[in-house]
């Protein structure tokens, strides 16, 4: 079995696969269908680049399209892209990068504007044509634009998808992207990808490009329970790792607040009960009614999602049960008809009537606010290679998601993407070549791949070790059994006849074969150790990372930011740097920075 590629990039790592049989070429391949992946394609078309999008199942089947709350812009009377930060600023606890947040809040306004240009139908105010607009968690005006009640993304998805088929853009669908191809200068050339068929292993192929944009959205199935679709899997973090490219901030997943609790078993996908439905006077209640945020934050049940999933684990733990109610009664039918509909009906259909009786809930993973790190531009660290919407780490969300941010920045950084890459921007910065000598003595290394039965136990790990609630015994029990996962992993890609090599004595356990799921298992399994070195470093309680023995934010030590990167060796270079330092320097390797530290790697 020979590995995906042919250039080996920084690290030579690749994941176990077959050669490319296939290939076609393009200006920029855009890896992602969601609002940051389709605009950043349409605004490259736009420019006359000729852009491919990827996409792991249908055009429309990412995570925007199961937004419900909305998209913030300041677009109200009174409403200033000044106070947009300050709300962004707060929510983030002292790691935003303020310079990404400006760029955000004033592009912003005008940036959904353009979307509505392109097709999205917001909902408007009762006799009027402007957009309505409603408050959500963290923020302290009115400014959260929504469409179909509460189907903004699907409404989002259906306009950039009628508009990438409108301008004719080539689409490939039911394809996991793979690996980076690089050229000898260390510069993006494109990426392999398997299209996925009926019982197909042998479908990889490669899209050669000067510039690729990783929309691959978040990494929520790294957890038992999560509001995310069952394609997010982590795969753009993991492939950038293996490409050289920094990391930064995966300790900080927002676990929201309010999803509808199934039961101590329910894993996968769960109901999301928008927090738009607290922002219209929904009330967070214990099973006596005691309406336990009042006193506990200024905005009570609408404080930054990150106070609000802590209240609700505090308050279930002291009372012994494993979730809380949202009462939102006093909406009448009426209402929740007509504001409402998704969630009237999701609940419905696990049995639950949210006009007669309280919405149990209880916190799962939902957002990575840490992610692939770029500076302004989109740029990451590896020349030609592009990251914006969840999988990105922009520095626009720091610690913590501000609710309804994230639609936006897909948009805002999308378009600076397409701006940069019609300005030639994929070509500046290119280091010195590789000399050919150097680049034979480093042919691609397979990655050991992990068994596909193996990621429901990666999701108990990180449940058990890292979720809402983390400490350092949970941390290191959890990196520890990651660990095992990883070693079994290695033993079997060293058994005679498998990847990796035969001249290594046999192992019990059986190397799986190259494959979709074995492919999602290792890049699960990949972000889940990366989060979980980051996660043991952070000794404090910052954001939506809450370290039960150091509950206190400490920002005389840890304002600050974890830049990783994993080495040819396969281990990780875990680095420090300054808020003030967050934008990366692009197109050349990282300088070092203080407090190195290396680790084995996924």
């Amino acid at each position: 079995m020979t590995t995906s590629g042919t250039g080996t990039g920084p690290t030579g790592i690749r994941l176990t696969a077959p050669a490319p049989g296939w290939s076609v070429t393009a200006d920029v391949v855009v890896v992602g269908s969601g609002v940051a992946g389709l605009t950043a394609a349409l605004r490259c078309a736009a420019a006359g680049r000729r852009a491919v999008v990827v996409t792991k199942a249908r055009l429309d089947d990412g995570s925007t399209r199961w937004a419900q709350g909305g998209i913030a812009a300041a677009l109200g009377d009174g409403d200033t892209p000044e106070q947009h930060l300050g709300d962004t600023l707060v929510a983030g606890a002292g790691l935003c990068d303020e310079a990404a947040v400006r760029a955000l809040v004033t592009e912003g306004p005008d940036a959904v504007h353009r979307l509505i240009g392109a097709g999205a139908r917001f909902d408007t105010a009762p006799g009027s044509e402007e957009i309505a607009l409603t408050r959500e968690g963290g923020h302290h005006r009115s400014r959260i634009a929504h469409a179909g009640g509460d189907a903004t993304g699907a409404e989002i998805s259906r306009a950039l998808v009628a508009a990438v088929r409108t301008a004719g853009l080539r689409t490939i669908e039911n394809a996991l992207v793979l690996d980076l191809l690089t050229d000898a200068y260390g510069r993006t050339a494109g990426v392999t990808l398997h299209v996925m068929g009926e019982g197909q292993h042998d479908g990889v192929g490669a899209v050669h490009a000067p510039a690729v944009v990783l929309a691959t959205g978040g990494m929520g199935q790294v957890f038992s329970a999560t509001t995310n679709p069952a394609v997010s899997t982590g795969d753009g973090v993991a492939l950038a790792l293996r490409s050289g490219a920094e990391v930064s901030d995966l300790e900080f997943v927002q676990f929201h607040p309010t999803v509808l609790y199934l039961g101590p078993e329910a894993e996968g996908q769960q109901p999301l009960i928008s927090e738009a439905v607290r922002g219209e006077g929904a009330y967070l209640v214990d099973a006596a009614g005691t309406r336990f945020m009042v006193g506990q934050h200024e905005l009570a049940e609408l404080a930054p999602r990150d106070i609000v999933a802590k209240a609700i684990t505090r308050r279930a733990q002291e009372q012994g049960v494993e979730h809380m109610y949202l009462d939102a009664r006093h909406f009448g039918a009426e209402m929740w008809q007509h504001r409402f509909p998704t969630i009237l009906a999701a609940c419905r259909s696990h049995g639950i009537d949210p006009v007669t009786e309280p919405i149990p809930v209880a916190p799962a993973a939902h957002y990575a606010s840490g992610g692939v790190r770029t500076d302004l531009r989109g740029r990451t660290t590896v020349p030609g290679l592009y990251a914006c919407g969840e999988v990105a780490c922009t520095g626009v969300h720091g610690a913590n998601r501000l609710a309804s941010n994230s639609l936006l920045e897909g948009l805002v950084f999308a378009e600076r993407i397409a701006a940069d890459i019609a300005a030639g921007g994929a070509a500046d910065g290119a280091p010195e070549p590789v000399p050919p000598a150097v680049e034979e003595r480093r042919p691609p290394r397979a990655l050991p791949l992990l068994a596909p039965e193996t990621r429901a136990a990666v999701q108990r790990i990180m449940t058990t070790g890292a979720g809402v609630l983390r400490s350092a015994r949970s941390l290191a029990r959890a990196a520890a059994e990651l660990d095992v996962l990883h070693c079994e992993a290695t033993e079997a890609a060293r058994a005679p006849g498998a990847a990796g090599g035969a001249d290594v004595p046999p192992t019990s356990t059986k190397a799986p074969e190259p494959g979709v799921e074995a492919w999602e298992a290792t890049n699960l399994l990949c972000v889940a150790r990366v989060l979980v070195a980051a996660a043991q470093r952070r000794e404090e309680t910052r954001g939506c990372h809450w370290r039960e023995d150091h509950p206190e934010r400490d920002d005389a030590s840890w304002r600050r930011h974890f830049r990783i990167t994993l080495g040819a060796d396969r281990a990780l270079s875990i680095r420090t740097t300054a808020t003030a330092d967050f934008p990366p320097t692009t197109g050349t390797t990282s300088q070092p920075a203080p407090t190195p530290d290396t680790e084995p790697a996924p």
